[in-house]
């Protein structure tokens, strides 16, 4: 892959963000947007279990999903206190994501804002919370509503790596999918660019985000995503403006959803084998049109 270093602002005026990130489609990590927030200080494990201790969630692991699981099927479930106790005690390979924690304690609806400031249309009903044990891994995806992302870290290291949606073909989106068919944990590494030879090709944007920092992902971008350390983050979600944007949301969320599942029900393997042949058949004709097969 060919990786650059995402920018890092201390803060943002509307104008320079609107200018220089949303309208270029570029991602960039907001240093001090959270600092003054109640939550920057105010949120850690102890409040949050109990607040919500109690409350059961689906919990995933590392493994990536096989040809019998439907989108979002969780591994399992378990009250949140008893997963926010094993995630302190050391490395452990299970996540939690979309959690919407605001549902259960709507008070703490009161610890942060709405960055208005750069721009509008957040969807305020659902800020969502992701926490990862040491060693979790969200594997290479970008998200169904297509929505522009702040994504605040809080507690604990995250390593990311984010490409646009244009990289599509390059790294093996598999169709009906919002998922890549190639492997990125530990990319940091290296990739198997032996078996897809079209991740070398792929632009991609990486940073570690820490304490406080905020990342904007522009809609539709690409992102893996790994705890170097126990933590937690908050999603603000804002649709992307636009009538076609707006009906591409739709068609991801019920028409594309939708056909992946019952092929999934329908016939699984054929239908798992099928998507990972296509996007390799996708990534090949991407590279031809780069000029770059033919040196393989």
């Amino acid at each position: 892959m060919i990786l650059s270093a995402i920018d890092r602002v201390g803060a943002l005026s509307g104008d320079t963000f609107r200018n220089d990130y949303l309208l270029q489609n570029k991602p960039v990590i907001i240093r001090r947007l959270a600092h003054q927030w109640p939550a920057f200080s105010k949120w850690n494990w102890a409040y949050f279990k109990q607040l919500v201790g109690k409350v059961h969630v689906g919990v995933y692991n590392n493994v990536r999903a096989g040809a019998h699981v439907p989108v979002n099927g969780n591994d399992g479930e378990m009250p949140f206190g008893d997963y926010l106790d094993l995630i302190q005690q050391g490395p452990a390979e299970l996540r939690i994501f979309l959690f919407n924690i605001f549902k259960y304690a709507p008070q703490i609806n009161e610890d942060f804002t709405f960055p208005e400031h750069l721009m509008k249309g957040f969807l305020k009903k659902y800020p969502m919370l992701f926490v990862g044990g040491e060693g979790s891994i969200a594997h290479m995806h970008y998200d169904l509503d297509l929505s522009h992302i702040f994504h605040t870290q809080f507690i604990g290291r995250k390593r990311v790596l984010l490409l646009d949606n244009s990289q599509s073909p390059l790294i093996y989106k598999m169709p009906l999918t919002v998922e890549s068919a190639a492997s990125f944990v530990n990319w940091q590494d290296g990739v198997d660019e032996d078996r897809f030879p079209a991740l070398r090709h792929a632009h991609a944007h990486h940073a570690i985000l820490e304490h406080g920092d905020t990342l904007f992902m522009p809609s539709g971008y690409w992102h893996h995503m790994q705890y170097l350390e126990s933590g937690f983050a908050m999603s603000l979600r804002a649709l992307p403006a636009g009538l076609p944007a707006k009906l591409n949301t739709l068609y991801h969320l019920l028409g594309m959803r939708g056909a992946n599942n019952a092929l999934i029900r329908l016939a699984p393997q054929w239908w798992y084998d099928k998507k990972r042949a296509i996007a390799k058949a996708n990534a090949e004709r991407a590279m031809d049109s780069l000029g770059f097969r033919a040196a393989f």
